[in-house]
């Protein structure tokens, strides 16, 4: 472990306390706290911001830290400050969304422009709760993505960014590798075409390997042969976001929990009667009737990435369709006949690359997902259900057509979701040792799928933004589908560049 190290607080805070002392009449400010900006009652003393900020200032930055369980970094202990010991409520750029992909992007906006002020507003009351929290947690090497497209160049060079960022925060990961495996002779083709594929894309370290050479690296799998990728790794993607929102805050940047966006309008004060109005003409309201008022806005919003799209003015399509993903666990006592991951060849005729074995981090293994049709957007249950998710899904032609398209293949998921031997079978194409009795249920994740009016699932990553007043001033990151996760940091400057091109910052 390394040493232990004492925090050092940096003085400039008192320093300014000192000088108002020193040149000022103390007075003291009662009540204010409030998220819009207000001074409170004023009683007999004024208390300067530099003092009032003191206190949360302490706790943000030293009072709530223990070592992580798995090693290396410090990771705070709950929640970090939701609003970094700040009381404004006007902001040049906001990001939507505390998720991997919004907590990046505004991290790297702060970064590029530190003189600007950023704020990310997500409606949980913690950060990185669903998509981001709710994963494989592989670190994706770029393979199966069509050479040319935003997935295949992001993940390339995401995966990269992703390593050396743990290394520099000292987040743990195990470059493991990965194994597809073909295990039939009419798979081998697929295989051979998916090494071409990541060849195409730069993919590090690729090779085809005999049944012989499985054996050496996975002694209980069993295959005619299989496309080893050994800079495929694992990682808690919800510490990786974590981190990223440590680094937006110290860069001055403003997290605001439990703000649901509902409704975005411009600002009604005339040029006249208002400077901030005319400096900060988007007003952003959530469901409690709060707001705050920003410049310009970049939507990072998952399973709701459409709705904030009509609710700024823009085009509702692609649509989001939920997919629940069902997982199932190894026993503890039956790790050991997994050591890295293992991927089925999948069939190009779905767009899901089938059930794999994955280690976690905390030495579980999981095996899945499947991919079933949800009936709410965070309905992580199979009972779970929302009349409005539902009714806007029923709604939609385009959802008709892809269920019409892929019906067999909807009924064997859901056949395979309700009974495990279903699911087992599948398994034991690939390690044969693993029983029904090794198996158990364990947690689900919803994907947010773009899907058009033709029915067509889309495949590589949509940005957009419109012509109205407020749809000129937002960025939509309309779909950001799997490998999303390994490829934050590449994104974030994909969309900083597209940001900073847009709206000349």
């Amino acid at each position: 472990m390394p040493p232990q190290t004492t925090r050092r607080l940096p003085l400039q805070p008192f320093r300014l306390a000192y000088q108002h002392f020193r040149q000022h009449r103390v007075t003291s400010v009662v009540g204010g706290g409030g998220g819009g900006g207000g001074v409170g009652q004023t009683g007999s003393f004024a208390l300067p911001p530099e003092l009032a900020m003191i206190p949360a200032w302490i706790r943000a930055v030293g009072g709530a830290w223990r070592p992580c369980r798995a090693g290396g970094r410090a990771m705070p202990s709950r929640p970090l400050s939701a609003d970094n010991g700040r009381r404004r409520s006007t902001f040049d750029v906001v990001v939507i969304g505390g998720g991997i992909v919004g907590l990046a992007s505004a991290r790297e906006l702060s970064l590029r422009h530190p003189s600007l002020v950023f704020a990310v507003l997500e409606k949980e009351k913690e950060l990185a709760l669903h998509q981001s929290g709710h994963n494989s947690g592989v670190i994706h090497s770029g393979i199966y993505y069509t050479p040319g497209s935003l997935k295949a160049k992001l993940c390339v060079e995401g995966a990269v960014l992703c390593y050396e960022y743990c290394d520099q925060k000292r987040i743990p990961y195990k470059q493991c590798g990965k194994l597809i495996v073909a295990v039939e002779h009419e798979e081998i083709p697929r295989l051979k075409a998916l090494y071409e594929r990541g060849t195409q894309n730069n993919v590090r370290g690729l090779k085809l390997i005999s049944p012989k050479e499985i054996q050496a690296k996975e002694p209980y799998c069993r295959g005619l042969m299989a496309l080893d990728s050994p800079y495929t790794g694992i990682v808690n993607y919800r510490q990786v976001a974590l981190a990223y929102a440590e680094d937006f805050q110290t860069a001055g940047g403003t997290i605001l929990t439990e703000f649901e966006v509902e409704h975005m309008d411009m600002a009604k004060e005339s040029a006249e009667g208002s400077k901030e109005g005319m400096k900060y003409p988007v007003v952003v309201r959530n469901s409690k009737g709060k707001e705050v008022r920003c410049r310009h806005l970049v939507s990072c919003a998952g399973l709701y990435s459409d709705r904030l799209s009509q609710i700024s003015g823009c085009d509702p399509e692609p649509r989001i369709v939920p997919f629940r993903g069902d997982y199932l666990v190894l026993k503890p006592e039956k790790c050991y006949l997994v050591r890295g991951n293992i991927y089925p060849v999948p069939d190009p005729r779905f767009p899901f690359l089938g059930i794999h074995f994955t280690p976690r981090m905390d030495g579980n293994v999981w095996l899945g997902p499947n991919a079933v049709l949800a009936f709410k957007r965070e309905g992580y249950k199979f009972y779970d259900f929302s009349i409005q998710d539902f009714i806007d899904a029923a709604a939609y032609s385009g959802l008709w057509k892809l269920v019409l398209k892929n019906f067999s293949y909807g009924v064997g998921e859901m056949y395979r979701a309700c009974f495990l031997n279903a699911q087992l079978k599948q398994l034991q194409r690939i390690i044969p040792e693993v029983t029904i009795n090794d198996i158990q249920r364990g947690p689900a994740g919803v994907r947010a799928q773009a899907l058009d009016s033709g029915g067509n699932l889309i495949d590589d990553f949509v940005f957009d933004s419109g012509t109205g007043d407020i749809a000129a001033r937002i960025l939509h990151v309309r779909n950001a589908p799997s490998p999303a996760a390994t490829s934050s940091l590449a994104i974030a400057k994909m969309i900083a560049n597209e940001v900073e091109q847009r709206f000349k910052l």
